[in-house]
């Protein structure tokens, strides 16, 4: 397993880079409108896009974690299910503040949440394989990876839309 995760090493650099540049650039989307998101009211838009910059750190270190020289697969495993649970905890309560948004951007609640989920199960999946030594744990973290960029996306679009309307 060892020898795969070096195999994805050029991949694991690129997400790293996406990752990083993405959440930076979230973060400084948010705080040039924190005034309007604060004015806003009801934290859903808040949670949501710290959910958005959580699933981005969580691909930034599940990649970055793969880069560590000579990372053990159960080490590997065991530290991507530990850092999938901190980015769920940050998606479970996204869906809980959405959940009882009642303002008029709380219209179709649940598909607010469910692009953040995605990220969350393909991680936990791919650190279950990864302990069992199953190959598909590391196509299963790519999968994770690209979903937290695009879920990401996808939330801040939204967010700043709504910031901006």
């Amino acid at each position: 397993m060892e020898e795969a995760l070096r195999t994805w090493s050029e991949f694991n650099v690129a997400m790293v880079g996406a990752a990083a540049a993405l959440a930076g650039l979230v973060i400084v989307a948010a705080s040039v409108n924190i005034a309007k998101i604060i004015a806003l009211g009801g934290g859903s838009l808040i949670a949501r896009l710290a959910a958005g910059i959580a699933s981005l750190v969580l691909a930034l270190v599940a990649s970055g974690l793969a880069l560590i020289p000579g990372i053990t697969a159960p080490w590997f495993g065991v530290i991507l299910i530990v850092a999938t649970a901190g980015s769920a905890a940050f998606q479970v309560h996204a869906a809980w503040t959405v959940r009882a948004d009642h303002g008029p951007a709380a219209r179709a609640k649940a598909t607010k949440s469910v692009p953040g989920f995605l990220p969350v199960i393909a991680y936990l999946a791919a650190g279950i394989a990864v302990l069992a030594s199953h190959p598909a744990g590391l196509y299963l973290s790519a999968a994770g990876c690209i979903l937290a960029i695009i879920a990401a996306i996808l939330v801040s679009w939204v967010a700043l839309v709504e910031v901006l309307r």
